[in-house]
Order: structure tokens, then C-alpha cells, then sequence
């Protein structure tokens, strides 16, 4: 139809002539209400906001050398991270000379991504950065089996803010608990009354009187 014919036919309406395809041959073009189409595309939009989960990436922090017992734990709270739907930053740090031996790393994140499984998939692999290597992994839509180290009667505990595993390496013992030796530190006792008296009658050794 010519653009002549269409803007008259809008027109008898009381509509509007609105431009849908203009990328096509021939255009493509529609009559309707301008006001009317302007407001239910911004209803839709309102609504597709509203469904999108807002999520943040959260870290978590291993070293190379870490034990058994404290990658289960970091293993833990991935899973707690990923079952509330978030995206997750496993992170290796290295120190010093460990950087030399970034293989320990990835074995590292390869069995955190084993482990994940079930409920995860790897989302940007391993990638070394610096002295950091991190991979990202994303919660899976239907998880295909239980997580692996989170039990579904274990209360669900969020990480501390600002504290790091690594801080405790490097924290200093005090000095009532460690005073150089393996023995506990005592206070010296005050003297008072008669000590003082005795102590202050006995001659100082080593002090030779003159003639």
C-alpha cells in the first residue's frame, strides 16, 4: 500500500500510522494507537525488571596448600552461595615463589568444579591473572543431585564480611600465650611486709665493702 493511502486510512481511524520494520523491504508499517503502544511496552518492561533476579558475584579464596579440612569448608560455602542462586568466583592466591607452580592451582579449581557438579557448571574457566587464578562457576537451573558437602538439615550460615583465611597466617599471637617458651607466663609476685624487710637486710652479692 502507498504511504499516501496508509496515512489516510490512519487518519478515517483517528489513529496513528507507526513504523514497525522500517529495516524492511518494504517497510512495514501498522495502525494503532501511538499513546496506547508506547504504554503497554513500557508495562512489559516493568514486568521483565521485576522477574530478573538481581544476583552478585561472590569470592571465595583458596591457597595452594590448603587442607582437607579447609577446602571442605570453603567447598561449603560455594555451595551455600550457588543454591541461593548466585554466581561464584573461586579464587586461587598465590605467594611468592608458589606462583612458579600454578599447576597445584588449576588441579585446585578442577576438583572444586568436580565437586560442583551437581549443582553448578563452569561458567569461564581457569584463567591466571596476575598472582591470582580464578574461575567462575554459575548455579545450574534444576540441579542434577544433592550438594556434596551441605546437608539439608545444616543451618545455613553467610560468610563474615571482610575476614579472609589468609589474615590468619599473619595475626600475632599475644604475649600471654606465647612468651618465647612452653611454659605459661606468670606475673612476679609483690613484695610487701616482712619480705621486703629480709630483702632489704641481706647485702647485695657481689658488692665488696671498703676497708
Amino acid at each position: 500500500m502507498p504511504t499516501e493511502n496508509a496515512l489516510g486510512l490512519a487518519r478515517q481511524k483517528g489513529l496513528d500510522l507507526i513504523e514497525v520494520s522500517p529495516t524492511a523491504v518494504p517497510p512495514v508499517c501498522r495502525i494503532s494507537d501511538y499513546g496506547r503502544l508506547k504504554y503497554e511496552q513500557s508495562k512489559k518492561d516493568k514486568d521483565a525488571r521485576k522477574k530478573q533476579k538481581n544476583w552478585e558475584l561472590k569470592e571465595v579464596k583458596l591457597r595452594p596448600k590448603i587442607e582437607t579440612h579447609d577446602y571442605e569448608t570453603k567447598a561449603r560455602m560455594a555451595e551455600r552461595l550457588l543454591l541461593d542462586g548466585g554466581k561464584v568466583k573461586v579464587t586461587i592466591m598465590f605467594r611468592g615463589r608458589e606462583i612458579t607452580y600454578t599447576s597445584f592451582g588449576k588441579r585446585l579449581l578442577d576438583r572444586m568444579a568436580v565437586d560442583m557438579t551437581p549443582i553448578a557448571t563452569v561458567e569461564r574457566d581457569a584463567k591466571l591473572e596476575g598472582k591470582n587464578m580464578f574461575m567462575i562457576l554459575a548455579p545450574r537451573p534444576v540441579p542434577t543431585g544433592p550438594p556434596k558437602f551441605t546437608h539439608p538439615d545444616e543451618p545455613r550460615v553467610e560468610p563474615q564480611a571482610g575476614h579472609d583465611d589468609d589474615d590468619e597466617d599473619d595475626s600475632v599471637p599475644s604475649v600471654a600465650a606465647n612468651n618465647g617458651s612452653n611454659h605459661p607466663a606468670v606475673e612476679p609476685a609483690t613484695a610487701s611486709g616482712s619480705d621486703s624487710a629480709d630483702r632489704a637486710a641481706t647485702p647485695t652479692e657481689g658488692v665488696v665493702s671498703s676497708a
